[in-house]
């Protein structure tokens, strides 16, 4: 209501002759059985259609000048957004632009967790040999090996028809290079004719002996000798004595007079190293008494020397 009463003079008197004209139209449609009737004189053609607004009030008048646009409304309410639509077809890939400016090289990032080992590529070809580094410094001193294997020393002294007859003390043995050696160091020569001398090379090695030869014990019932080795004119005791025994139950009135090979053998630990004399003897067996003992009778008899690495733990 507002609006129109803002509205121009030519406006307001449109708008209060419009109804005019629709009440005469309304009015003859009724009196003439509905049919409309605007019949404006000798006119053929109803100049401006079937209402004939011009029998009413004359001759047309000069259309009005429009009107003012009215102010704009209100703006509305933004309606709800609309469903998504279905997406088109990919259009053709565009193409590649040019290469832009390498940029600045970025910070080193932290290393990367290490990856799994790859397989062994094969071996490439050999280079050719570098020069020779500086001479390095000696390195500490590494753990101690075990012992080498002992380079073979052994000796033996033979004797032929030695033919003792000694009951009791050293079996004597002559060895000329040995005595020789005595005489030029001032030892006892008469001490060296009677054992197998033999030099030790190392205070960590044992001596291995052992007599081979013939013994004999003669005309006694009950009786019994004993022969065992003696190391620097000392038994053995470590672990013990190297000894053998030869005993007769009967044999009195000469009638036993067996000589038998006879094999006495050992192993010595603790012997020091250099020259070791070895001696061969004949004595009493524990809980005898003397009797007639011989030793090397018409054969070949032998001390056998050797030494042998420590024994094992």
């Amino acid at each position: 209501m507002h609006d129109r009463l803002n509205m121009p003079p030519k406006t307001k008197i449109f708008w209060l002759i419009f109804p005019l004209i629709a009440l005469c139209y309304a009015t003859k449609n009724n009196s003439n059985g509905g049919k409309p009737n605007c019949n404006m004189g000798t006119h053929p053609h109803q100049p401006y259609g079937p209402y004939a607004y011009g029998a009413l009030f004359g001759a047309p008048g000069i259309p009005g000048i429009p009107g003012s646009p009215g102010p704009a409304g209100p703006t509305g309410i933004a309606g709800s957004p609309g469903p998504r639509g279905s997406t088109g077809p990919q259009g053709d890939k565009g193409d590649a632009g040019k290469a832009g400016n390498q940029g600045l090289t970025g910070k080193q990032g932290p290393p990367g967790k290490l990856g799994p080992q790859g397989s062994t590529g094969r071996q490439g070809p050999r280079g050719t040999k570098g020069d020779a580094g500086d001479k390095g410094r000696q390195g500490a001193p590494g753990l101690r090996g075990p012992p080498g294997a002992l380079g073979s020393n052994w000796k033996q002294c033979v004797f032929k028809n030695l033919n003792d007859g000694k009951d009791t003390g050293l079996i004597k043995v002559l060895q000329f290079l040995f005595q020789l050696i005595a005489i030029l160091q001032n030892f006892n020569h008469q001490l060296f004719l009677q054992e197998c001398l033999f030099i030790k090379k190392s205070a960590k090695t044992a001596l291995r002996v052992f007599w081979s030869g013939n013994l004999r014990l003669y005309n006694c019932h009950n009786c019994c000798r004993r022969w065992y080795f003696t190391l620097n004119g000392a038994e053995c005791s470590a672990p013990a004595a190297i000894d053998g025994v030869v005993y007769m139950v009967y044999g009195n009135g000469a009638k036993k007079n067996l000589h038998r090979p006879r094999h006495i053998e050992g192993v010595c630990e603790k012997v020091h190293k250099g020259v070791v004399r070895v001696g061969f003897w004949v004595g009493n067996c524990n809980g005898y008494g003397s009797a007639d003992a011989y030793t090397g009778w018409n054969s070949v008899s032998r001390i056998y020397v050797e030494e042998v690495p420590p024994p094992q733990a």
